[in-house]
């Protein structure tokens, strides 16, 4: 983690000028309730708030725990388990023990039947969790005793341990109602340092700590999370002190780089911008285009111009500092590269400049959500791109509950990545058993080498086989692209410097609402 002031001051009209803030969506500075109390902007809310449903489950859920959790440096630690998995020789069998005297929010005590329910629930078909292939080594969960809880595996699952992030609910509260439809995915019951106290659908979330929280008290009695999906918005309400904190692009944070009562932080992230191009696609699914646009694209000018050099080049799913990382795929811009390859398709220049094949044009459509400046650029830029090589790229702007219905043929400008190990964010983002499974693999992505590849780097533990298996993978990509990767994005946060004991860690695709410097709100103090 690093607290920095970002360069380049981008001041812009429309943070100056931008929607008046709105009225204080809780507590914040501007209302003088002190340290107590924050009032965070964010770009978007869960849908749920029930882990069976996908809630919290790479950790960092301020209701619930699990098992382990992640620190600052990543490293997992005990969370509800007293310690440590005890793992037999076989890598087959992890025994967790629970802690002693932890309990839900509305006083019941925690027990291994919980943890069984919570993973048979999610395990369960029925259950519309579209996350579940990530447990799809485990074979049985059993409670054995008063505080323990057994996992089976079904193959040696390397990174299984780092999966049991994944938040504990009450079966006595949830155990009772359908979890796709029940109250519990709006009003949840769990361990973690803060309780729900109301929700207002695309307004905002407001906590409050957890006096019995097994952990401690936290000293931020009071946590709103308000819900603004505009960049400038945001800009302009953090400016105004309706909100102590907010996630920024680069350009919008680096406004308030002389605002001395604010600090930026910038989190390293797993995070990439790529444009999906579904091989259902009347242009797209011609392998030779998707080649092209892979070649013509300038990553290195997004990072610096659209990112304000708060990122890196994305050559693949992962960052070029994962030590997964397969090195010698870097490429830069080739131009002459892309028209040889549409040429040799057979792609020939066609009026105003676009190819055509076949009498049709090398023309299609990209969507980002409404909204998402960082998206639009990246989308802008892209098209810019792909019309040097003689590719028409229409960007178009939608909410989500319109794209969806479009990704099987249309482009979309995406984002994803999972930090702790390639099987999280590789898996559902490119095997072809999840083409189509809700934002899994948006591309639809089909290539059997790359599924080769899963299935191996999934199904040992062999550090050696594994490596090869995801190196192979990656060149793969680069031969036959799904998407083309643009850039990894760092996580920009700017808030008022009223705390202490703020830290980020390395952050994955989901960020702002769990993610963030408050990713450990209940560690924070109050500045003396």
């Amino acid at each position: 983690m690093t607290v920095r002031r970002i360069r380049t001051a981008a001041a812009t009209a429309a943070v100056l000028m931008g929607t008046a803030a709105c009225s204080a969506p809780g507590s914040g500075t501007a209302n003088g309730d002190g340290a107590g109390t924050v009032v965070i902007g964010v770009a978007s809310e869960p849908d749920t708030l029930s882990p069976l449903l996908g809630y919290g489950k790479d950790g960092n859920s301020k209701i619930f725990d699990g098992l382990l959790a992640r620190d600052a440096d990543m490293e997992l630690r005990p969370a509800l388990a007293k310690a440590l998995p005890e793992v037999t020789a076989d890598g087959l069998t992890y025994t967790f023990t629970l802690r002693e005297g932890v309990r839900f929010s509305d006083g019941e005590p925690l027990t291994p039947a919980d943890v069984v329910f919570t993973y048979d629930t999610i395990l369960d078909a029925r259950t519309n969790n579209t996350f579940r292939s990530e447990l799809d080594a485990v074979a049985d969960v059993r409670a054995v005793g008063r505080d323990k809880v057994v996992f089976t595996l079904k193959y040696q699952y390397a990174p299984f341990a780092g999966r049991t992030v994944l938040p504990i609910v009450p079966e006595h509260v949830a155990g009772g109602q359908d979890p796709n439809t029940g109250s519990f995915n709006t009003e949840p019951v769990g361990t973690g340092p803060y309780l729900l106290t109301s929700w207002s659908k695309g307004e905002k979330l407001t906590f409050k700590a957890n006096p019995g929280y097994w952990g401690g008290a936290p000293k931020v009695g009071k946590v709103t999370m308000a819900i603004v999906k505009d960049d400038d918005v945001r800009a302009t309400r953090l400016r105004s002190g309706d909100l102590d904190g907010a996630v920024l692009p680069p350009n919008l944070a680096a406004t308030f780089e002389d605002d001395g009562a604010k600090k930026t932080y910038d989190a390293t992230t797993y995070d990439f911008r790529a444009v999906t191009l579904p091989q259902a696609g009347a242009v797209t699914g011609d392998r030779a285009v998707r080649q092209a646009l892979d070649a013509a694209v300038d990553r290195r000018a997004m990072v610096d111009e659209i990112l304000d050099g708060a990122g890196r080049p994305a050559y693949g799913p992962l960052p070029v500092d994962d030590p997964w990382f397969a090195q010698g795929i870097q490429r830069g811009q080739d131009l002459a590269e892309a028209r040889r390859v549409l040429d040799r398709a057979g792609w020939r220049s066609g009026e105003g400049g676009v190819r055509v094949k076949d009498g049709r044009r090398a023309s299609f459509s990209l969507l980002y959500p409404s909204g998402d400046k960082v998206r639009q650029d990246h989308a802008l830029a892209y098209a810019s791109d792909a019309k040097k090589a003689g590719i028409e790229v229409k960007v178009e702007s939608a909410p989500w509950e319109v794209i969806e219905p479009r990704m099987r043929t249309d482009a979309v400008l995406a984002g994803s990545g999972s930090s702790g190990d390639p099987d999280y964010g590789l898996y559902t983002l490119l095997h072809s058993s999840l083409a189509g499974d809700g934002f899994n693999n948006m591309a639809r992505y089909d290539d059997p080498v790359v599924d080769e590849a899963l299935d191996t780097g999934r199904r040992t533990s062999d550090e050696a086989t594994r490596r090869a298996a995801y190196e192979g993978l990656q060149r793969e990509l680069v031969k036959n692209p799904g998407y083309t990767f643009l850039t990894h994005i760092d996580h920009v946060y700017v808030l008022a410097d009223r705390w202490q004991a703020l830290s980020t860690q390395v952050e994955p695709h989901e960020h702002g609402f769990s993610s963030g410097p408050w990713w450990n709100l209940q560690a924070w103090r109050p500045k003396k």
